[in-house]
């Protein structure tokens, strides 16, 4: 299986993901959502920043994956592994705020991170909220324009 993860831009993460910085994309529920019991070592995951093309992939190395949350457990998470998801030191009290009463995560343990020509992909199905996507290959849903001989579309940034 592949995935797209899209991230908030915001955030900036991509470039952390891209040099290295952020080793562990890590997904935050209430209930259960992709890519939960959906995604496996050896997997490529794929990142955009929302209204961004996607640009990097990386590997899947190793998943965790954590239910019953509390406060306390939340906190451990962060700590122990908030500096492998791009997180400084003084960002986790934030991100606790946001994750306390989150009851499930997935932290996707991330390999060989690499730039890739950039495309736009057609969310169509998957809800315009989705934050994560799972299908058996991206070319599915990835645009390309057809006058440029497999180039891309740049009037859609999904």
């Amino acid at each position: 299986m592949e995935h797209i993860a899209i991230m908030k831009k915001s955030w900036k993460l991509t470039p952390k993901i891209l040099s290295g910085e952020k080793k562990i994309e890590s997904r935050w529920y209430k209930i259960r959502h992709l890519p939960w019991n959906s995604i496996q070592a050896g997997e490529t995951v794929y990142f955009k920043d929302s209204g961004e093309p996607i640009a990097l992939k990386a590997e899947v190395e190793k998943i965790m994956q954590f239910s019953d949350l509390n406060p306390q457990k939340v906190n451990e998470i962060l700590s122990k592994y908030g500096k492998g998801d791009g997180l400084g030191v003084y960002d986790i009290p934030k991100f606790f705020k946001m994750f306390m009463n989150k009851k499930y995560c997935i932290l996707i343990f991330l390999s060989k991170p690499e730039k890739i020509k950039s495309f736009n992909i057609d969310k169509t199905g998957f809800g315009m909220m989705s934050a994560w996507i799972t299908l058996d290959s991206v070319n599915r849903i990835k645009i390309k324009d057809p006058n440029n001989e497999g180039g891309l579309k740049s009037n859609n940034s999904t």
